[in-house]
C-alpha cells in the first residue's frame, strides 16, 4: 500500500471521525433520557428517577465535552488537508454546519449551564425546560448535520459558478434532500440505541453486584423497553435508506451485497470478500435470488453490479460490504436483547437472571460499533467522490505532501491516545460505580428538589 498524501488524510479525518461519532451519538440519546427521567421525578415524586438523572448527568457532561473538542479537530481539517473541498463547497456546507455550530455551542450550551449550575437557583419546572432544551439542541444540531451529509451523498438544488464553486440556488431542495429524511431518523434512533445499550450495560453490571437495586432495576427495564420498540423499528427504516440508495448510489448498493454482475435474480451474500482486483467474491456463502428481493423488492428485479462501473468508479467493496454486515448484525442482537428481556420482565427474572445481564453488558459498546460500521458504510462507499458524482476525492486534497499529513496523523493518534482514552475510561468508572443514593449530598428530593440535583453534580 502506498501511503501518499491522499490515503493519509482520508486515514486522518477516518481516524478523527470514528472517535468523535461516539461521542455525539451518546450525548444526543443521553440527552432524551435525561429529559424523560427527570420529566418523570416531576410527575412521579419518585427519588429513583432523580437519583438516575443526577447520576447520568455527570455522564452527559464529560461526553458532551468531548464530542465538542473532538469535533473541532475536523474543522481544522477541512482547512489543513481538505482545503480544495472547503474552497469548492463553503458556500454551500458553510450556512448548514453554521447552523449546527450555533445549536450546538449558543443553544444546547447555555442550557447546559443550567443544567449542571443551576439546580440550585432555578425551580424544578424551568430545570426541566432546560433539560429539554438541550436534549433538543442535540437533535438540531444532528439535523444540520445530516442534512448537510446527505447533500453530499446526493447534491441538489445546486450550480456551479464561474469559479467552479458550488452555490446554492433553492435551500430547501440542499437541506432537505431526497436521502435526507430517512438518514436522519436512521441517526436519531441509532444514537437512542446506543445509548439504550449503556444505560443496560451500567445497570446490569450493577444487578449482578446488588440484586435488586431499584434504581438499576428501573434503568434496566427502560433500556429493555427502548430496544424491543427501536431496534425493530430501525431495521425498518434501515431497509427504507438502503433502498434509497439503490435509487441514487446504485455503486455503494452494489458493494453493500457484493454485486458484480448486473442481472435479476441476484442473490444474497451472506459471507464473502469482495475482491477489486479480480472483480469477483472470493469464499461466498449465498442464498440463491434473495438479493434482488431485498434490494428492489422483486426475484427478477436486475441489480447493477460492481462491474457496470469503470474501476475507478468503484468503492472499496470489502470494506463496505463487512461494515454493512457488522451493523446489521449488532441489529440483529439488539432485537435479540429486546424480546429475551421482554420474556424475563414477564416471568419476573429480569433483574436476577444472571445469564442475560452478563449479555447486556457485553453489549454496552455494540451500538458504538454499529455507528462507526454504518459511517465507513456511508461514507466509504460513496468514494471515489467526496460529493457524489460532482468532485472526486483525488480532487479535494489539499496540495501538500506526504510527509506533512503524516506528521499530523502521528501527532492525533498520540493525543487522542492519550485525551480520548482517559475520558471514556473516566466514564467507564462512573458507570461501574452506578446510581447511589449516597450520591444525593446534603439536599433531599423531598425537600429540595434543586439541591440536590446541585450537591450530586458538584461533587
Amino acid at each position: 500500500m502506498h501511503l501518499d498524501a491522499i490515503l493519509l488524510a482520508r486515514l486522518q479525518f477516518a481516524f478523527t471521525i470514528a472517535w468523535h461519532i461516539i461521542f455525539p451519538s451518546f450525548t444526543i440519546g443521553l440527552a432524551s433520557y435525561l429529559a424523560v427521567l427527570e420529566g418523570l421525578w416531576l410527575a412521579t415524586k419518585r427519588e429513583s428517577f432523580h437519583t438516575l438523572y443526577r447520576f447520568w448527568l455527570k455522564i452527559f457532561a464529560i461526553s458532551f465535552g468531548m464530542g465538542v473538542v473532538s469535533g473541532v479537530v475536523m474543522s481544522y481539517e477541512f482547512g489543513t488537508n481538505w482545503s480544495v473541498f472547503s474552497a469548492k463547497a463553503s458556500p454551500v456546507l458553510g450556512p448548514l454546519l453554521a447552523f449546527e455550530v450555533m445549536a450546538a455551542f449558543f443553544l444546547e450550551a447555555s442550557f447546559l449551564g443550567v443544567m449542571l449550575f443551576g439546580a440550585k437557583k432555578v425551580g424544578p419546572g424551568l430545570h426541566f425546560l432546560a433539560t429539554c432544551v438541550v436534549a433538543l439542541g442535540t437533535l438540531v444540531s444532528a439535523f444540520f448535520i445530516i442534512s448537510a451529509n446527505s447533500w453530499m451523498q446526493h447534491p441538489v438544488g445546486f450550480e456551479i459558478d464561474a469559479r467552479g464553486r458550488f452555490v446554492a440556488v433553492d435551500w430547501l431542495q440542499v437541506i432537505f434532500s431526497p436521502t435526507f429524511p430517512a438518514r436522519l431518523a436512521h441517526m436519531v434512533l441509532a444514537a437512542y440505541l446506543s445509548t439504550a445499550l449503556m444505560v443496560g450495560a451500567a445497570s446490569a453490571w450493577r444487578l449482578l453486584r446488588q440484586p435488586r437495586q431499584p434504581e438499576s432495576n428501573i434503568a434496566l427495564r427502560m433500556a429493555v423497553g427502548m430496544a424491543l420498540i427501536v431496534a425493530p423499528l430501525q431495521l425498518l427504516i434501515g431497509d427504507v435508506s438502503g433502498k434509497l440508495v439503490g435509487e441514487y448510489q446504485p455503486a455503494k448498493l452494489a458493494a453493500i451485497e457484493g454485486f458484480w454482475e448486473t442481472k435479476g435474480h441476484q442473490a444474497f451474500n451472506l459471507v464473502a470478500w469482495p475482491d477489486r482486483a479480480v472483480q469477483a467474491n472470493r469464499f461466498a456463502v449465498s442464498i440463491p435470488e434473495l438479493g434482488s428481493l431485498i434490494t428492489h423488492g422483486a426475484a427478477d428485479a436486475v441489480v447493477p453490479g460492481l462491474k457496470a462501473f469503470a474501476p475507478k468508479d468503484q468503492p472499496p467493496a470489502a470494506v463496505v460490504f463487512w461494515a454493512f454486515r457488522i451493523m446489521v448484525g449488532l441489529g440483529l442482537l439488539m432485537i435479540l436483547q429486546g424480546v429475551v428481556g421482554l420474556v424475563l420482565w414477564l416471568m419476573k427474572r429480569l433483574e436476577t437472571a444472571s445469564l442475560y445481564l452478563w449479555f447486556s453488558v457485553a453489549m454496552g459498546p455494540a451500538g458504538f460499533v454499529a455507528v462507526v460500521a454504518g459511517w465507513a458504510t456511508a461514507e466509504v462507499g460513496r468514494q471515489p467522490y467526496v460529493i457524489y458524482g460532482q468532485l472526486r476525492t483525488v480532487d479535494a486534497v489539499s496540495p501538500v505532501g506526504a510527509a506533512s499529513v503524516s506528521v499530523s496523523l502521528l501527532t492525533f493518534v498520540v493525543v487522542y491516545a492519550l485525551v480520548f482514552c482517559v475520558g471514556p475510561l473516566y466514564i467507564v468508572r462512573l458507570i461501574a460505580e452506578g446510581p447511589v443514593k449516597a450520591d444525593i449530598g446534603e439536599g433531599s428530593m423531598s425537600r429540595a428538589p434543586g439541591s440536590a440535583l446541585g450537591a450530586g453534580v458538584e461533587q
